[in-house]
């Protein structure tokens, strides 16, 4: 297969066979190098934020981004990966015309899912206070059109509540019905604060659930094991990878400023080898020469 892939939405039907036979796990990505790394460490499918998106542009989860800015990251990761991504857009941009355009985007661009909020604009991190909700009415409007416009029909339709927050358990659980009754093909219950939570939405609340293990939040950090067998099928990290870079950048940079070189931690970084073996540098050229070498002129 060509090492300059296709940005082709297969990702949808792989997506929806793999959750219909186990709990996957849906490693935050947030750029092209960061998912072909996802990739080799065996994962099966992948997950973008959209605070992932925020963050690697220097900004806050606070609705500054936009349908094109997370539309071209989608895009950068499904052309250098063959795994399925499921993609954060909010609240999906806007009202009901918004919904639909994010939706057909979103399928061209190459992704096999995407997660819409029901939070009032500006919306928030799910995991911090003082989020406001939309009407119910409003949020099923949007379902229905988002399932409505999709024109694949393995393209998943998460809906997220971050109802229990604001509304408590019962509103999360009583908007979730209400979500699955609009044509939502999944739930994803934000927030929730005990592992008790977590195994009585599952009872109450009978379809695929997808679970957001994010660090620092109010859910306590479960596994996917755990997860899957409360009947979970979906469990994402969503910046874990961008935290471990940062952190490590943050020490490399200062280290750097302090002594004015890196000779101090050189072995500590990754090798032009190493990396040049993960992108694929080699297949690159060879491609390269191929086509080369099959030109008539």
């Amino acid at each position: 297969m060509s090492v300059l892939k296709d940005n082709i939405n297969s990702g949808a039907s792989a997506l929806a066979r793999l959750v219909k036979r186990s709990c996957i796990t849906a490693p935050g990505v947030y750029n092209g190098i960061s998912s072909i790394l996802a990739e080799k460490a065996g994962f099966k499918a992948l997950y973008l934020s959209g605070a992932g998106v925020a963050a690697n542009a220097g900004l806050p989860d606070l609705s500054v981004t936009t349908l094109s800015e997370v539309a071209e990251e989608a895009r950068r990761i499904v052309a250098v990966t063959t795994l399925p991504l499921i993609v954060d857009v909010d609240t999906g941009f806007g009202e009901t015309l918004n919904v639909i355009r994010t939706v057909r985007v979103m399928e061209t661009v190459g992704a096999a899912a995407i997660h819409i909020e029901d939070q009032q604009l500006p919306k928030k991190c799910g995991q911090l206070s003082g989020k406001r909700l939309v009407k119910e009415e409003d949020m099923t409007r949007k379902i229905r059109a988002a399932v409505a416009s999709k024109k694949d029909d393995d393209f998943m339709i998460i809906a997220r509540t971050d109802a229990r927050g604001v509304e408590g358990f019962e509103g999360a659980v009583r908007r979730s019905k209400l979500y699955l009754e609009a044509g939502a093909d999944a739930i994803f219950p934000e927030a929730l604060a005990t592992k008790e939570e977590f195994s009585k939405f599952a009872k109450l609340v009978k379809a695929p659930l997808l679970a957001n293990m994010t660090e620092f939040g109010v859910s306590p950090l479960l596994t996917a094991g755990e997860l899957g067998r409360m009947g979970y099928r979906i469990t994402i990290f969503p910046l874990t990878a961008f935290r471990a870079s940062i952190h490590a950048s943050e020490k490399a940079y200062a280290n750097l400023a302090r002594a004015g070189t890196q000779k101090g931690f050189v072995g500590k970084l990754m090798t032009r080898k190493r990396f040049y073996d993960i992108i694929g540098y080699d297949e690159y050229e060879q491609e390269d020469r191929a086509i080369y070498n099959q030109r008539i002129w």
